[in-house]
């Protein structure tokens, strides 16, 4: 029996993290002599105690909070009622807690991002626009657009990342018409500052664009026309560590300045921490080319978040948005003055951040992090939702799904949900459909899962599980966002085999027709901006929901099972997949997906 559900308003006034100060109606159903609420905040041990009054079949009690994270339970008759198993109040032995996140009441996030698409760009691998490029003697730049990037060591056993393609700004402003076809309305760009590597993580110098992208005019070229068309771009904000051939650090000479690497004297000495100076440094994960920044120094922070900084000299420049690597290894004040340094520029910019986990009790070096408590971020990336959709599309596990889904609207307040980047790839994960339906290479070494393909006879069946992931990816709540090349199924291993260049000359017609077609459903139905989401069944391998708002209401229905699954409903029902209509029963066949208005 349900004592309580906190994704239900009847037990829960408002569901999700709620507004600091605002009265909160807690009920619980049942038939106790006594039920009383229990909570503590998170970092106190102390637990309060709150009798909740009877009122007919259930009991209830109305409280406010202050912000900050809670944790609580329900005691009755001698019992407790905790967390259980459907994300639902259930008498238990073994106690857990359900969570409540209070956030500031002065909290908003950005609206423009909701609805919409996010495409993300590896900038040197998308599309070249300028041809001739001028490249230094310690850099590759290979001719064939087709090759595979190198990805074994060199004579001294390192992997340096030195070989360019030469994508850039002008290649990616000659197929804005592509993106926005794809309904395409953010662009995500990995790193563009200046840097020794192709992959530009190592930042050289923050306020230069790498010459091989272009020039700040084009980069400013880009903003402009992609504005035109409703499309913003979003920066990647690489502040926890810089590279060590950069102006900053400058190992190598390279730069005309002192670097901290050269000199004790040096005006950036203390933007690193160095254990025996100066070959012994703190670096990102001890890989010594990523040397870590000291975020306390305060003439880093001020060069990142000050007046005419990093921050306010590329948002005044008209993007949308910065995504903030790594941004659980950013200590919280330094990730606040970011915050305040990008929104007295533009409180419309957004802010996301790179977090793996559930952002809204994330433990980071022992310190709990406040993300979503209204001085951090706007959104994060959604690790936890890629990996349930992979493993509901791979292993048929409906119930992880649910539960994540649960997970994020019961704590995260309703404004990020409706913003969470929601990816199945990135430059850091395996493509999509190498997840889904390419071999297991665990244990195998990068030569072996170069050479590894998914077969011709396969690719039907692999298209299919993209198709169901992504169709889950659009219509769930957040924004979806597509690595370049997922859309027509570019395959690949660990980095760099999933950072190869999107073959322009080679597409694939019948998944670019079915990513339009997700691209067109979120632009016409709202119900996919901020609409309200009901599960209705999750079982044996099914999954359905609806969203709804006031202007429209979806089905959508996967069965990745191995049996049919029948549903009833009364009236008809239109399947804009299938273009066929339904009158009050439907059978969804298996491996099959639906997406339903009500005619």
């Amino acid at each position: 029996m349900q004592f309580f559900n906190p994704l239900d308003k009847f037990y829960k006034s408002q569901t999700g993290a709620v507004c600091a100060d605002k009265e909160i109606t807690f009920r619980v159903k049942g038939n106790f002599d006594s039920v009383v609420f229990v909570f503590k905040k998170d970092g106190n041990e102390e637990h309060f105690y709150q009798k909740m009054q009877k009122n007919g079949n259930f009991f209830q009690t109305s409280l406010t909070f202050s912000r900050g994270l809670y944790f609580y339970y329900f005691k009755v008759d001698g019992q407790v009622i905790g967390l259980g198993e459907g994300f639902e109040g259930r008498l238990m032995r073994s106690l857990s807690y359900f969570q409540l996140t209070v956030y500031d009441k002065d909290y908003s996030v950005p609206k423009w991002l909701n609805g919409g698409i996010i495409y993300q760009i590896f900038p040197d691998r998308f599309c070249r626009g300028e041809k001739n490029k001028k490249i230094s003697s310690d850099k590759v730049l290979h001719e064939n657009w087709s090759d595979t990037p190198v990805f074994l060591p060199n004579s001294k056993g390192k992997i340096i990342n030195n070989d360019f393609f030469g994508g850039d700004f002008k290649g990616i402003i000659s197929k804005l018409n592509y993106l926005k076809n794809l309904g395409v309305t953010a662009i995500y760009l990995n790193p563009i500052f200046k840097a020794y590597s192709n992959h530009r993580y190592d930042t050289g110098d923050y306020m230069t664009i790498d010459p091989l992208l272009g020039t700040e005019e084009d980069f400013i070229e880009l903003i402009n026309k992609a504005n035109k068309k409703g499309i913003k771009i979003i920066l990647d904000g690489v502040f926890n560590h810089t590279g060590d051939d950069s102006l900053y650090f400058n190992k190598y000479d390279k730069y005309d300045s002192v670097g901290a690497y050269q000199s004790k004297k040096s005006p950036y000495y203390d933007w690193y921490i160095f254990k025996d100076f100066p070959e012994d440094y703190e670096s990102w994960w001890g890989i010594t080319v990523l040397p870590d920044v000291n975020e306390n120094s305060k003439s880093y922070v001020d060069f990142i978040t000050g007046k005419d900084g990093v921050i306010e000299r590329y948002t005044r420049l008209g993007i949308g948005g910065w995504r903030l690597d790594v941004v659980d290894e950013l200590p919280t004040e330094f990730v606040r003055k970011i915050r305040k340094a990008v929104k007295r520029i533009n409180k419309d910019v957004t802010i996301i951040g790179e977090v793996w986990e559930d952002a809204s009790n994330k433990i980071s070096y022992s310190v709990r992090r406040e993300y979503f408590q209204g001085k951090e971020l706007d959104s994060v990336m959604n690790y936890p939702l890629k990996n349930a959709i992979i493993n509901f599309v791979k292993n048929g596990d409906e119930k992880e799904l649910s539960w994540i889904i649960k997970e994020q609207l019961d704590h995260y307040p309703k404004v990020v949900v409706d913003s969470l980047m929601n990816m199945l790839s990135t430059h850091d994960t395996i493509r999509l459909i190498t997840a889904l339906a390419g071999k297991d290479m665990t244990g195998k070494t990068k030569l072996e899962m170069s050479k590894t393909f998914i077969c011709k006879e396969e690719l039907s069946l692999a298209k299919n599980m993209v198709k169901m992931a992504s169709l889950l990816q659009y219509t769930l709540c957040g924004v979806p966002s597509l690595y370049y090349g997922d859309e027509i199924c570019m395959q690949g291993y660990v980095d760099p085999l999933n950072r190869k260049c999107y073959p322009w000359e080679n597409e694939d017609e019948e998944l670019l027709e079915w990513f339009a077609f997700l691209g067109n459903l979120r632009k016409d139905y709202s119900a996919f901006t901020n609409g309200e989401y009901s599960e209705l069944f999750a079982e044996s391998g099914a999954f359905a929901f609806t969203r709804k708002d006031d202007k429209s209401e979806l089905l959508i229905a996967v069965n990745n099972g191995n049996d049919n699954f029948d549903f009833e409903f009364d009236g008809v029902l239109y399947d804009l997949i299938s273009k066929k209509s339904y009158k009050n029963t439907y059978t969804l066949k298996p491996k099959t997906f639906s997406v339903f208005i009500k005619k």
